[in-house]
């Protein structure tokens, strides 16, 4: 049975995921979205303030999605995802590089039933990702629509 809008708890908290980044997707994503020579070579990257390859912010940012997504799929919740709505304060306290391992914490911090949409819900929650060593390596506040409970007819 889906998870709803209606069936989800503020100040509910989990945590969730394993992805493990590569030295290929690191350079692949950023030569398509991110350009810039300290993610894409190995030289510029030692000279630079990351002192190695890192990943792109955006980057890492995506592998949060997809964590969040398989977490999603995993406790039914995928089926009643209807949008996002925006990020807000997304911060990259460390860096991200080449062999590290992320996983995610997410928080439910508000709910709002929708005034013009009553068919939906609004969720903001606290999204943060963590490397292996346990260092925050990303932080956002996210809106999303989520459906609200079908009402049962006779």
């Amino acid at each position: 049975m889906p998870t709803y809008f209606d069936d989800m708890v503020v100040g509910a908290t989990d945590s969730f995921g394993s992805y493990a980044v590569t030295r290929e997707e690191v350079i692949e994503f950023a030569a398509k979205y991110d350009p810039q020579a300290f993610h894409l070579d190995d030289d510029a990257a030692a000279a630079s303030l990351f002192g190695r390859l890192a990943a792109s912010g955006w980057h890492t940012a995506a592998m949060a999605m997809r964590m969040m997504v398989n977490y999603w799929n995993a406790n039914d919740m995928a089926e009643a995802s209807v949008a996002g709505a925006g990020m807000d304060e997304l911060r990259w306290p460390r860096p991200v590089y080449p062999g590290d391992v992320l996983r995610c914490e997410v928080e439910l911090l508000e709910k709002i039933e929708s005034r013009s949409r009553p068919e939906v819900g609004i969720v903001k929650t606290r999204w943060q990702v963590y490397n292996q060593n346990e260092e925050l390596v990303f932080t956002v506040l996210s809106t999303g629509l989520f459906k609200r409970r079908p009402a049962i007819s006779n």
